[in-house]
Order: C-alpha cells, then structure tokens, then sequence
C-alpha cells in the first residue's frame, strides 16, 4: 500500500476518532480499569484502524543460529539484544507485522518492541513489581505512538515511555532493557553463533514495508500536535538517551559524539525500515551504538523528531554548535 492511499485511510479513521472515550470501548475492553489514567484527556487516544490483537504480537519465538539463517538483506535492520553470553537478533522485517515479540532472554522476561509510525525500538523487562506480564497490542495510538496492553490487567501502555497510561497499573514503569538497531551484516558478524529469531508461522509478506515512503513525508500520520523546534523536520531521526535528544544528521556528519556522560557513535550500512517497499533496499540511515564512560551499552531509542517533542516537550536538543 503506498504512502498517498494509506494517508487517506489514516485520515477518514482519524476523523471517526475524534470523540473516543472509554464509553466507546468498555465492550471491547471489559476487564480495563478506565477510572485510573494519566491520559489528561480522552481525544488524545485514536484508532489506529487494527482492533485489539489485529497486529499480533508474537509469544515464545523461535530462533535459529545465525550463521544458518537466509533470506535478510544485509543492510536490513535487526534490534540487537545482548545479555552475558547471549546474543539475539529480532529482525524489523517481523517487527513491522507483529510489533511486540514477548520472549524469554537469560531468564529475564522480555518485550521487544517496534512502532512504525514513530521508529521507535525498545526492549523492556516484562516484570513489574515482580509479577510478570504478556504484552499485546490495542490497536489504539497515542501521538502516533503504539499503544501496548498487558494480558494479565488489560492496562495501557505507552511503548515510547514504557509507561502504563490507562488502567489498573497506570503510573508503572518498565525497566528498558540496552539494545540498539543495527544492520544484519553487522549482528552476524560480531556474532556468527549468535541467534535470530526465525520467520514466523503468518501469512504475511516478510520484508516488505506497508509504510512505503513514510520517513519522507512531511507529517506523521494521526498526529496533531506540536511539530518540532529548529528547523527539525517532524520525521527526522533523532537519538534520545534519558531526556535528551541527538539529531541523527549530526551524528552521522561527526562519526562519534562524546557529551552528557555517553558516546554516541554512528556507522553506515543499516537500511531505513520506512523507505522502499522492500525493506532491504531502504536508503543508507546508519547505525548508533551508546555507551557509558565505561563502555558499557545504555538503554537509548531511536526515534522521530516529533514524537521525542510530543513525550519530552521539556527536553533537550543536543544540536551542537
């Protein structure tokens, strides 16, 4: 589906958004505590056209070594994990179907996250309070951020904050887990014996992006709020690491940037996700690793300009001279 056909989609769902609230989705959601929320207000939630479980997140993945595994371009992306001896590589040509990936790394439960609309990546630890939970996706976003549930309460999540929004657990938090998107020429060869996760049992076209053209569009889609400051544009890339927020092009003009207590470094070779119909064949975005003062990896996200400046509207932009 190209960009102009699905923007017409996205803005007639929009249209019949607009005056969601809980009374429209207690049916759907029966066990979900509307009366707790963060949400100051309900019109900032939309459909995002997919009902609950549309998009299905995947449970227990199969994965195979590395070395074996065919069929990935070498520049398309993968989301890195790395925890002691265990290296996973989650493919974004399966994240872009399914979204949410609940796994099981080290006898750590972990959610491995994608939204497409705001290119955000994320991994958490599934454990809150020492319970553990399952997550799925509502098909509801927020800023054109993905909203998750959890299975257990039927509470809503922010997959951008990692942050519970609506329901029993609202105001919880998820431990990000360090990971980073890099090219799967650069995983394989740093980890020949690691593991990927293999294809997945759907009828979907793996490796195709339904968001053909996206990063090259002027706005995101249902979005209505702020755009971004500087001159940024909305669907620019930018590095965050806690509040704070590295333009992309920055990094890639400079290679490694040293400030705020990290090194951030960039290279090429990774494909963009949100270009071409095929997701290997995306133009050349680059990879960024962050680390500590130590060398040790920290938990960062790389995502739009405009959604950074929807969740930390206080932030700070780190645009250099």
């Amino acid at each position: 589906m190209r960009v102009s056909i699905l923007s017409m989609i996205l803005s007639l769902l929009f249209a019949a958004s607009v005056s969601a609230s809980p009374e429209f989705w207690r049916h759907e959601w029966p066990q979900t505590n509307f009366e707790k929320t963060s949400v100051p207000n309900w019109v900032e939630i939309l459909s995002g056209g997919p009902p609950k479980d549309g998009i299905p997140a995947l449970d227990d993945p199969s994965f195979v070594r590395a070395s074996d595994k065919t069929g990935i371009a070498p520049t398309e992306p993968v989301i890195t994990l790395e925890m002691g001896d265990t290296a996973r590589a989650y493919p974004i040509r399966y994240l872009t179907w399914h979204e949410i990936v609940n796994d099981v790394v080290g006898g750590v439960p972990v959610a491995v996250t994608f939204c497409p609309l705001c290119n955000s990546a994320l991994i958490f630890d599934r454990r809150v309070n020492g319970r553990e939970l399952r997550f799925g996706v509502s098909g509801k976003l927020r800023n054109s951020d993905m909203i998750m549930y959890d299975r257990e309460t039927e509470s809503w999540w922010q997959q951008a904050l990692g942050e519970a929004i609506v329901g029993e657990l609202t105001g919880a938090q998820l431990e990000t887990l360090p990971s980073w998107m890099e090219s799967w020429a650069e995983f394989i060869d740093r980890h020949p014996d690691g593991l990927v996760m293999a294809e997945p049992d759907y009828n979907r076209d793996y490796g195709r992006n339904p968001y053909e053209g996206y990063d090259s569009s002027t706005r995101p889609f249902l979005y209505s709020g702020e755009l971004p400051p500087h001159g940024l544009d909305a669907l620019e890339r930018v590095v965050r690491v806690g509040d704070r927020a590295w333009p992309m092009a920055r990094l890639a003009r400079e290679g490694e940037l040293r400030e705020a207590g990290v090194v951030i470094s960039w290279t090429s070779g990774q494909a963009s996700a949100l270009d071409t119909a095929r997701i290997g064949a995306g133009r050349d975005i680059g990879s960024i690793r962050v680390r500590d003062a130590q060398g040790r990896d920290v938990p960062h996200d790389v995502l739009f300009a405009f959604a950074y400046h929807a969740f930390w509207p206080d932030g700070q932009w780190m645009l250099g001279n």
